[in-house]
C-alpha cells in the first residue's frame, strides 16, 4: 500500500525527475538501468509515493551531476547552485541542425520544414552557439559512427591558420556544408578539402569554417537527444 504524498515528498520527486531529465534519461526506468538501481524503488522515489533518505539524494546526485541538499529538500542558493560544480542547467540545449556522412563526400543534410528540431546538452567546454549533426552511414568510420553526433560551433569565422591539416566543418561558395579535412590550397584563400572516404577537393573557396568540439558515440547520443523531428 503506497503512503500518501506530502508537500515535502512531492517537492523532493519533482526535483529527482528534473535531475533524471536534465541528466539525459529519457525515463525512470532507463536511469534506473544506466545505473544498476532497482527499478520499482527508483520509480517510486521518482514518483513520491516512497520519499527517499538523505543517503539516497547523495547517491542520486552523485549521478545525475546535482547537490543531494538541493534533492533533499531544495536547499540551494541561485538557479545555478543545485548543480553540482562543472555540471550545467538543464535549461543549456543546443539544437541538432542537420546530417552528416550519408555518402562519400560528407555533405551535411540540413533539417528543413521541422517545426522543433532535436536538442541535445551543450557539451563540455561549449557554449551556447555550439550546434551539433548526426552521424547517418558509414562513410566516416574512423572518425564518427552511424548514429553518433558531431558538435561545432555556429560562429561563421573564416578558416583560421590552426585548422589546417583538421578535420571540420566548412561552408564552400556553393553553399555547400561539408565535414572534411582542412587542407592548403595552391594559392592563397584557396583550400584543398580531403574526404574521409573519396576524393579530395582542390581550391576551393570557403565562407567559413569551424573546429569540431566533441563527437559523441552512438550510444551515449541515444541518451542525450531529446527527440523533436530530425
Amino acid at each position: 500500500m503506497h503512503m500518501p504524498k506530502t508537500d515535502a515528498s512531492s517537492g523532493r520527486a519533482k526535483r529527482l525527475r528534473s535531475a533524471r531529465n536534465a541528466a539525459g534519461h529519457r525515463t525512470a526506468a532507463a536511469a534506473a538501468e544506466a545505473h544498476g538501481w532497482n527499478r520499482n524503488t527508483y520509480a517510486s522515489n521518482e514518483n513520491g509515493y516512497a520519499p527517499y533518505s538523505f543517503a539516497k539524494a547523495k547517491l542520486y546526485g552523485d549521478a545525475f551531476g546535482v547537490r543531494p541538499e538541493w534533492l533533499y529538500d531544495g536547499n540551494a542558493e541561485g538557479d545555478d547552485a543545485a548543480f553540482a560544480v562543472g555540471e550545467r542547467r538543464p535549461a543549456e540545449l543546443v539544437p541538432v541542425i542537420g546530417r552528416v556522412g550519408a555518402d562519400a563526400e560528407g555533405a551535411v543534410l540540413f533539417a528543413t520544414g521541422q517545426e522543433v528540431g532535436d536538442l541535445v546538452p551543450v557539451p563540455p567546454g561549449g557554449s551556447q552557439n555550439a550546434v551539433a549533426l548526426r552521424i547517418v552511414g558509414h562513410s566516416m568510420r574512423g572518425l564518427a559512427d552511424d548514429g553518433g553526433l558531431i558538435y561545432f560551433e555556429d560562429q561563421r569565422t573564416p578558416p583560421s591558420p590552426d585548422m589546417l591539416g583538421q578535420i571540420v566543418v566548412v561552408e564552400t561558395d556553393g553553399d555547400e556544408v561539408l565535414v572534411k579535412r582542412l587542407l592548403r590550397g595552391s594559392r592563397a584563400g584557396r583550400f584543398d578539402l580531403e574526404s574521409i572516404a573519396g576524393p579530395t577537393r582542390h581550391d576551393c573557396r570557403l565562407r567559413w569554417a569551424a573546429h569540431i568540439t566533441a563527437i559523441i558515440p552512438p550510444y551515449q547520443a541515444r541518451r542525450i537527444i531529446r527527440s523533436g523531428g530530425i
